[in-house]
C-alpha cells in the first residue's frame, strides 16, 4: 500500500538518517557537552559562563564548543571580542529534554538504597 506524500504518518528512515541519528547521540554521550547543550537551551552563552555552568576547565569547554559547532549544533556569533554560542534549533532542545527526562524517570524508578 502506497502512502500519499501528503500523509502525516512518518515515513521509514534510511542507512542516512540512522547514520546521521547515531553521530549526533554520540556527540550528546558525552557529560560535558550535555551539560553544555542543556545550558544553552537556556540562551545564550559566551564560553566563560559555560565553562561555570560545567564546571570543566575552560580550554576543554572550549574543545567540546567547536566539535558542536562542526557539527551544526551550536551556533557562534561575535560580541566585540566574545563569542557567544546558541543552539541551532529547538529539536536539539527537545531532544537533551527527553534524554533528561528519560534519566529522571531511571533514577526515580530506582530502589531505595539501604
Amino acid at each position: 500500500m502506497q502512502r500519499s506524500r501528503s500523509s502525516p504518518t512518518p515515513r521509514t528512515p534510511g542507512d542516512e538518517q540512522f547514520a546521521l541519528a547515531a553521530e549526533l547521540l554520540a556527540l550528546l554521550g558525552n557529560r560535558t557537552r550535555l551539560t553544555l547543550l542543556h545550558a544553552l537551551a537556556g540562551g545564550e552563552a559566551d564560553v566563560g559562563t559555560l565553562t561555570e555552568v560545567c564546571g570543566a576547565a575552560r580550554p576543554a569547554v572550549s574543545q567540546h564548543l567547536a566539535r558542536l559547532r562542526l557539527a551544526g549544533l551550536v551556533a557562534t556569533r561575535k560580541e566585540g571580542r566574545r563569542v557567544v554560542y546558541s543552539l541551532r534549533d529547538g529539536h536539539l532542545r527537545r531532544l537533551v529534554d527527553e534524554a533528561l527526562n528519560v534519566a529522571d524517570h531511571r533514577l526515580s524508578d530506582r530502589p531505595p538504597h539501604g
